[in-house]
């Protein structure tokens, strides 16, 4: 973990390259204790994984971050993510959709890659309830970010279509990019505290 103080600096670089965009560390692999360099260098918007480590970290640190989901949801860790985050990213199934009580963006699969979450751009109607302000996906990895670009491009026109407004799109590796699709916000995790 660097010290607060650069990674505030990387924090500002990035607001600054994406004005209006919320930046949402992903804190899958900050431990308990460095989340307080998080709250030190000034960071406002913290994407948790999994769901029992948003439970306890947000026990301790909860006011001072604002808290989203970014990872698998599944239907029986609906109850947490209600009582601790403001959006949830990945909304992938019904049930999941039927026991949320906070806004969400449906997590889209469009590499159709196995590996990867998220539904068929065909399987998004049935989940655009109320609750829901947009979509989310993530591209295959590549090194080039520009191999992310239709894939952003995709989903700022799925979203067009369906009438939703919020984009989540852009990690580390192709946040640039997806900022010029029309992200209206980046998961970024090692370019924010990473060596």
């Amino acid at each position: 973990m660097l010290p607060a103080d650069e990674i505030h600096g990387r924090y500002e670089e990035i607001r600054a390259a994406a004005p209006g965009v919320t930046v949402v560390a992903a804190t899958k692999y900050v431990s308990q204790a460095d989340m307080a360099v998080l709250v030190e260098a000034g960071i406002e918007v913290v994407g948790e994984n999994r769901a029992q480590d948003l439970e306890r970290k947000h026990a301790e640190y909860g006011d001072a971050f604002r808290w989203h989901f970014i990872g698998h949801l599944q239907s029986n860790k609906v109850k947490v993510v209600n009582r601790t985050c403001e959006l949830v990213h990945s909304l992938a199934s019904e049930s999941a959709a039927r026991r949320l009580e906070v806004p969400a963006l449906v997590e889209v699969n469009l590499s159709g890659e196995a590996s990867k979450s998220g539904v068929a751009p065909d399987e998004l109607e049935p989940l655009l309830g109320p609750n829901v302000r947009g979509l989310m996906t993530m591209p295959p990895f590549a090194d080039d970010p520009e191999a992310s670009r239709p894939y952003f491009r995709r989903l700022r026109e799925l979203a067009e279509h369906h009438g939703v407004s919020e984009l989540s799109m852009g990690t580390t590796q192709d946040w640039q990019v997806a900022v010029e699709e029309g992200a209206t916000l980046i998961r970024v995790g090692s370019i924010l505290f990473g060596g």
